[in-house]
């Protein structure tokens, strides 16, 4: 886990590897919770027996569950223990370049990309790419901006 202080330890952590996070289990019991929260109930993520005959054979996770995973991910890897505020800013590009098939386990691997100078202190941009164990393409790319207020 790396810790940072000042805003020039992030800014000097630009274009670095941060590290990688732990293995996450994906079961079906998480798929389906993340559905009741997003009322999001499509068959190819909660029917087992519809999904079973559809084009992956098994329930898969929805896109932004292992998106709205990522800042559970960074908490394995980076502290950010800046003065002021830290604030989620968005996204600049995410993609989702495999399904997760239930069962599967993820973990993301970080980046630090560009620091911006900002009048009100520094605008993050945390790259991830999310893993899917024993598969060739990621689950997930992504830019997580975050603006540290000074």
């Amino acid at each position: 886990m790396r810790t940072f202080t000042t805003l020039d330890e992030v800014a000097a952590a630009s274009g670095s590897e941060i590290g990688t996070s732990e293995w996450l289990d994906v079961d079906q019991a998480r798929i389906d919770a993340f559905a009741d929260a997003t009322l999001d109930h499509q068959w190819i993520h909660v029917d087992v027996d519809a999904a079973g005959k559809g084009p992956f054979g098994t329930t898969i996770a929805h896109g932004f569950l292992t998106l709205s995973l990522l800042p559970h991910f960074a908490s394995q890897v980076f502290r950010l223990d800046t003065p002021g505020a830290r604030l989620n800013y968005g996204l600049e590009k995410v993609r989702f370049p495999s399904p997760v098939p239930v069962d599967s386990r993820l973990r993301s691997h970080v980046r630090f990309g560009e620091v911006r100078d900002l009048a009100a202190g520094k605008q993050l941009v945390v790259e991830h790419t999310v893993e899917i164990e024993g598969h060739d393409k990621p689950a997930c790319v992504a830019a997580h901006v975050v603006l540290l207020l000074a």
